[in-house]
């Protein structure tokens, strides 16, 4: 996923568009509508392995390219291809819509080359059992307490994970997982008493300086596991004040960063590990901020 401004984008969409389809996502961060769907287009990309490139438009930041696109409302959704606008939608369709469009103008997926069966990973309820096992048999070993927390937390098991966490609760100076998993209780705290998304919104739009409901915002976005949309929701905190309430949106983007990140898989001998383009996308962008 790229975030296209009118520097970038005669390469990232018009020039890219020759290549490969371009899925231009104009959207804005008032509007609920596009918090829905940007998180589905997302997952469809990593899903089409590279058989179509996402890119984002700020409308509110880009009033030029939504001109250009002639935006009348959003979230609108456009399809490139050989550098001109070929088909689009507005609305946050379902996932299943979005799949029938694409597989209108994407390039249909080669065979997978056929590999050895692999021993299916045990489903969530197994994994938590081995988990608590293996912390009975040794309590000390933290990185399987935090493999345990977090799996609890995915479940939906708030009073267990904080429970079990309760051991790693000093350590969050020194150990990143825990001090993850500490963001996310947090934030399951904070999201009991505060207001609804929708009122979230409202305050935004009403004042884009109002850090406190973005931050909220973004809290009620982790604690219902939407990582990417909360993660944008910091972002806008940390263009605009980057050390706000005692460097607070960058805890949080850390941790999140931290939850998402996969253990790292095993490379072929010589070559470099794979990486997950939203990841690496999120960590540059944090960088450029902090950097700036």
């Amino acid at each position: 996923m790229i975030d296209a401004n009118l520097t970038n984008f005669e390469t990232e969409v018009v020039d890219a568009s020759h290549q490969i389809p371009v899925l231009v996502d104009l959207w804005a961060p008032w509007c609920g509508p596009c918090r829905v769907l940007g998180p589905v287009l997302e997952k469809l990309e990593t899903a089409y392995a590279g058989r179509f490139k996402l890119v984002k438009v700020n409308t509110e930041d880009e009033p030029d390219l939504a001109a250009a696109f002639g935006v009348r409302s959003i979230p609108m959704v456009v399809l490139m291809q050989g550098g001109q606008p070929v088909d689009g939608f507005v609305g946050a369709l379902p996932e299943g819509q979005i799949r029938q469009f694409l597989d209108k103008h994407v390039p249909t997926a080669e065979p997978a080359e056929e590999e050895p069966a692999e021993v299916a990973p045990a489903d969530d309820a197994t994994r938590l059992e081995q988990l608590q096992q293996q912390l009975a048999a040794n309590p000390a070993d933290d990185a399987t307490r935090g493999a345990y927390v977090e799996l609890l937390l995915r479940a939906g098991r708030e009073d267990d994970a904080r429970r079990a966490y309760e051991p790693l609760a000093g350590k969050v100076a020194i150990d990143r997982r825990a001090a993850a998993l500490q963001v996310w209780l947090d934030a399951l705290h904070a999201t009991r008493n505060a207001p609804d998304e929708g009122a979230l919104l409202a305050a935004i739009a009403a004042s884009k300086r109002d850090f406190a409901a973005r931050f909220a915002l973004a809290q009620r976005l982790l604690a219902a596991q939407r990582w990417t949309a909360a993660m944008d929701e910091l972002l806008e905190i940390l263009m605009r004040d980057k050390s706000w309430n005692d460097d607070a949106a960058r805890k949080a983007y850390v941790a999140i960063l931290e939850l998402i990140t996969p253990p790292a898989p095993k490379a072929a001998e010589g070559q470099p590990p794979a990486t997950d383009p939203t990841l690496e996308s999120y960590r540059r962008r944090l960088s450029m901020i902090v950097l700036s």
